[in-house]
């Protein structure tokens, strides 16, 4: 596991590092509370793939969202990891690519796992009113 604190400011350091650990992209579970910074470090490691940030948004409501051909964010929140599978959007996950799925769970990491795709976690604690704690974990 790594794990790193870092001011609010400094999320472009974060994104980084999570990138060095998808050098061909792959499956990122993003785990925080509510306003934890999920969609503003997608937003920057969008970035880091050549997708203006402005351009990212959350996928709350539409579940999905696509950026070019291989750089996906879904958000799971309302639905649950089932509406991956009845949605038709669990195919997306094997595809090639960057895959991010905000308030990833236990119930998808077990489907993954069955489906040996493998993942990485990345949990976002706020530790002070400016500063971030990013654990990133291998599954």
């Amino acid at each position: 596991m790594i794990e790193f604190e870092l001011k609010k400011s400094r999320i472009d350091t974060a994104a980084s590092a999570i990138m060095k650990l998808l050098p061909n992209g792959g499956i990122v579970l993003l785990k925080g509370d509510l306003a934890s910074g999920k969609t503003t470090l997608v937003k920057h490691i969008a970035a880091l793939c050549g997708i203006k940030k402005n351009s990212v948004s959350s996928p709350t409501f539409s579940v999905m969202n696509a950026y070019g051909s291989n750089f996906f964010h879904y958000d799971i929140y309302q639905k649950g990891s089932r509406s991956l599978l009845e949605n038709g959007l669990f195919e997306n996950l094997q595809q090639e690519g960057y895959h991010f799925v905000e308030w990833g769970d236990e119930e998808l990491e077990a489907i993954l796992k069955r489906y040996a795709l493998s993942y990485i976690v990345v949990e976002i604690v706020s530790s002070a009113p400016n500063k971030r704690v990013y654990k990133v974990y291998n599954a």
